[in-house]
């Protein structure tokens, strides 16, 4: 175990550094929640950069921190099987002479190859003075049961690139003037997606790879699900309805499986970050019984399953993505649909049309009540790059 461990941890015997593009929008969370006693998790679609940010936070530490007190490794590897995640770090104090009081900085990638990450964490957290700081590619790892880490950890999702850091990783800088420009970037960005290496490499085999590993290995083989082109069918018919309404029922029937299977399949979709699902605004009992909406993680992942098209729906997921975090719902009245609502805000996206006289009618019953705003490329990019940004006037 001593090989492997001082492999994953080279600063430990030399200079380390990274020619990485940093993200500053989670590196700087990350630090700033590094004082804290709760244990960090990092959360998000395989390969969207966790492990990058994981050692762009142990250069910054290393600038302040003894070396031998920033401990990484990752959980994934054969060799560290049979091994608890105590025993794991207890190796590590042992070969760096590591006193059980002294404080550390333990970094665990992919922590859910691990069956009783739950309580080992929560022991680790109760019993010695470690800063720990976890990665999964897994919503399961937030599904702690037994209430292990309750009030016990900070959770952080790292999400694909949004437009600016699309801009940043590309080194591309377009003038204020240069309005043109910028709206051909933004459609190659929502034709490509923010996937960090897709970005810099244009290889569209590392997107087709990631689809395939995320369905074969994370969902049918780790479910051990049998009838395996199903659930790809599944993902495709969904990928082709992004912004649109859907019922489990049309889908079960489209498919010739049933509502729990599909249900199911879909849970598993969402565990593993491929796509975001959001309900009708109004009572416990619509949002449970009306139709869904669904969204993907990405568009340049949905546009591999669908191909490029329909570009007013592929900007209304980026426009979710952005305001994920606010819980939006739509809204629907009459049969009249408008794309978001969260709190007192409602936002119609329209990226290629404009609003129809039924929605005019709606927003203005709405406004006394809602601060309603219509969202097209303009107004997405003023925000998504901010007011004071040069890009924009």
């Amino acid at each position: 175990m001593e090989k492997v461990l001082s492999e994953y941890n080279p600063w430990w015997f030399e200079d380390y550094n990274s020619k990485t593009i940093k993200r500053h929008k989670y590196l700087d969370k990350i630090m700033e929640n590094m004082k804290s006693k709760n244990i960090i998790v990092l959360t998000g679609l395989r390969r969207v950069g966790k492990t990058t940010l994981i050692k762009q936070t142990i250069i910054e530490l290393l600038k302040e921190t003894n070396k031998k007190n920033i401990f990484y490794v990752s959980l994934d590897n054969f060799e560290l099987n049979n091994h608890r995640i105590k025993e794991i770090i207890d190796k590590y104090r042992q070969i760096n002479k590591i006193p059980i009081e002294q404080k550390a900085y333990i970094f665990l990638d992919e922590i859910t190859y691990k069956d009783t990450v739950q309580q080992e964490l929560k022991n680790l957290y109760d019993m010695t003075n470690l800063k720990i700081i976890v990665s999964s590619s897994s919503a399961s790892v937030l599904k702690d049961k037994k209430a292990f880490l309750t009030g016990r950890t900070k959770t952080i999702e790292v999400m694909p690139l949004d437009f600016k850091e699309f801009l940043e990783f590309r080194n591309i800088k377009p003038k204020q003037y240069d309005y043109a420009l910028l709206k051909n970037h933004f459609d190659e960005y929502l034709k490509m997606g923010g996937m960090p290496e897709y970005v810099l490499t244009k290889d569209i085999d590392c997107l087709k790879e990631l689809v395939e590993n995320i369905v074969y290995k994370d969902i049918i083989a780790y479910h051990n699900i049998k009838d395996r082109g199903v659930v790809f069918d599944l993902l495709k018919l969904l990928s082709e309805r992004v912004g649109k309404r859907l019922t489990y029922n049309k889908l079960s029937n489209v498919l010739k499986i049933s509502v729990d299977s599909v249900r199911r399949y879909i849970s598993y979709f969402e565990e593993t970050y491929l796509i975001h699902i959001i309900s009708k605004h109004g009572s416990p009992n619509e949002k449970i019984t009306a139709p869904k909406k669904i969204y993907f993680c990405d568009t340049g992942l949905r546009n591999i399953l669908t191909g490029f098209k329909d570009i007013g729906s592929l900007f209304e997921n980026v426009v979710f993505l952005r305001i994920k975090n606010e819980n939006p719902s739509y809204y629907m009245a009459n049969t009249i649909e408008l794309d978001f609502v969260f709190g007192k805000n409602i936002i119609e996206c329209k990226y290629t049309d404009e609003r129809n006289e039924k929605q005019e009618e709606l927003i203005e019953k709405l406004s006394s009540d809602y601060n309603i705003r219509t969202m097209d490329f303009d107004e997405f990019v003023k925000e998504d790059l901010g007011k004071n940004n040069k890009i924009v006037s």
